[in-house]
């Protein structure tokens, strides 16, 4: 007899259907899996077979085969466990087949008939909503997660037995709780902050209008006390934001069950492989750039970092995503994120500094050498972050989280309006032919960064970033057209080794 269940496999972070299709018939007792899957899908079979036997039903000792479609596509993970089992029974003649039409399964069984959580179920939600699939069936674990999305019916259960009660209707389960929010963290304040006027203003261009921004400076002076608290003054996540990160995060598998409500933010370790920052693995996973997606990805101690590792970023940083082939299989993972990394400017730290630096030449250029034009010119903004005075130390703080996120969401409305229709969120989404079709400049503007170009010291990409930039600070200024002293200020702003005193506009 031949039975089918409908499942979802996770393809990068995306949800694609699978066909359980399950034949048993006469022969010598057998239970083969085919269609393309990994070691986890196959040992499904002694899963299945246990988890079946001991939730009251009988396993068929029969010939049974069960195929994954479509048969092109890779399955990996042990999310199409209780999927299988449903199948069997109803190849078996223990479930009609006909209560399994207008639902999907997901979830790995334990050996009881337990079922249990699996990874990306978030996904498989929106997969079954995209298919118009009018129920679900899940772990009662992850009955929240997917409930998230609306338009589909969420059955939480948690075992085998009660996931036929479920299906066939003779037990309905009780509705999800409401899927709350992850309460968010108290995250450090502006306030700690004493002087650094040059670099928190930066900080508020940079998360205004979501751009890149690289930190340099002597140690101690305040680089990492300062992009740990940029996700502060960051404005709140969208409900479409917020679940594109609770879906990466939840494919991840580190995902708490309720929706995301604020920005990512990913300080990994200089030690990390291009791999582990880009993604990959066998199989593959997202990285921490795409776990930093929506979000902030802080890189401290940027020199400390292998070169093959942040030549990897260099594509992410364009694209907003990024392609993992493996194995004829082509995988996307977004990765629109803001890059923050903070550097020291020698080996030890105290370039320009007088006696107190100990590097000779070579060393120093060995240094900048680790860091590549290429990845610095992908950065819209670098500034120097010098040693406070005893005065700034002695005074009051400058500002706080709260004042300048009210700054920075005004600025963000201002660009969600002109960029209405398009693809971008913010300016630092901004390519070519848009920057050429929504930003004005005046005559004024245009002289000034024609004159900078000439000189050579912009790169036509440099020159494109601070356009976006000067649009920014014209944001916060809530100027419609970009004026001279907002691309000076970008300008001043692209200066790697300026001193921290230069006003900006």
């Amino acid at each position: 007899m031949l039975a089918r269940a409908t499942t979802f496999a996770i393809d990068g972070v995306e949800p694609r259907r699978i066909a359980v299709e399950v034949d048993i018939r006469p022969g010598l007792p057998a239970f083969t899996i085919v269609g393309l899957a990994d070691t986890a899908v196959r040992e499904a079979r002694e899963r299945v077979r246990a988890a079946i036997q001991n939730s009251g039903f009988e396993f068929p000792q029969r010939r049974i085969t069960a195929n994954l479609a479509p048969a092109s596509l890779r399955k990996i993970g042990p999310g199409f466990d209780a999927a299988l089992a449903l199948a069997v029974l109803a190849g078996s003649g223990q479930l009609d087949a006909a209560y399994l039409v207008d639902v999907a399964v997901y979830g790995e069984l334990s050996l009881s008939g337990e079922l249990r959580w699996a990874a990306g179920t978030l996904a498989v939600a929106e997969g079954a909503r995209r298919h118009r699939i009018p129920a679900l069936v899940v772990p009662a674990a992850q009955a929240r997660e997917a409930s998230l999305i609306d338009g589909i019916r969420v059955l939480g259960v948690s075992n085998l037995a009660a996931a036929v009660e479920a299906v066939t209707g003779r037990v309905i389960p009780p509705l999800p709780e409401t899927a709350s929010e992850v309460r968010p963290r108290v995250m450090p304040d502006l306030a700690d902050v004493r002087g650094q006027r040059i670099p928190l203003r930066a900080m508020e261009i940079a998360a205004a209008g979501g751009h890149n921004l690289l930190f340099e400076g002597h140690p101690g002076t305040g680089k990492t006390m300062l992009a740990r608290r940029l996700p502060s003054i960051l404005p709140p996540l969208s409900r479409a934001e917020a679940l594109e990160v609770t879906r990466v995060h939840s494919v991840a598998g580190l995902h708490s069950g309720g929706l995301v409500n604020e920005r990512p933010f990913r300080a990994p370790h200089h030690t990390i492989s291009a791999a582990g920052l880009v993604g990959g693995g066998n199989p593959p996973k997202p990285g921490e750039a795409s776990l930093a997606s929506g979000g902030i990805l802080f890189l401290d101690e940027l020199s400390e970092f292998q070169r093959p590792t942040l030549e990897a970023l260099r594509q992410p940083l364009e694209d907003g995503r990024v392609t993992i082939v493996r194995g004829q299989r082509a995988l996307v993972f977004p990765t629109r994120f803001m890059l923050v990394a903070a550097t020291n400017p020698c080996p030890c730290g105290f370039a320009g500094a007088g006696d107190r630096c100990t590097c000779s030449e070579m060393d120093i250029r060995r240094h900048e050498r680790r860091l590549s034009g290429p990845l610095l010119d992908r950065m819209d903004m670098l500034v120097n972050v010098a040693r406070p005075s005893e005065a700034d130390l002695g005074a009051g703080a400058v500002t706080d989280s709260s004042a300048v996120r009210q700054r920075v969401m005004a600025a963000r409305e201002r660009q969600v309006y002109r960029l209405r229709g398009t693809r971008a969120a913010c300016n630092g989404e901004l390519d070519a032919s848009l920057i050429q079709a929504r930003i004005r400049l005046d005559a004024a503007a245009q002289a000034t960064l024609g004159s900078a170009y000439l000189r050579g010291t912009l790169s036509a990409r440099g020159r494109f970033r601070v356009i976006r930039v000067a649009q920014t600070i014209a944001d916060l200024a809530a100027r419609d057209v970009v004026g001279v002293e907002d691309v000076l200020g970008a300008l001043a702003l692209r200066e790697q080794h300026g001193s921290g005193e230069r006003a900006v506009a």
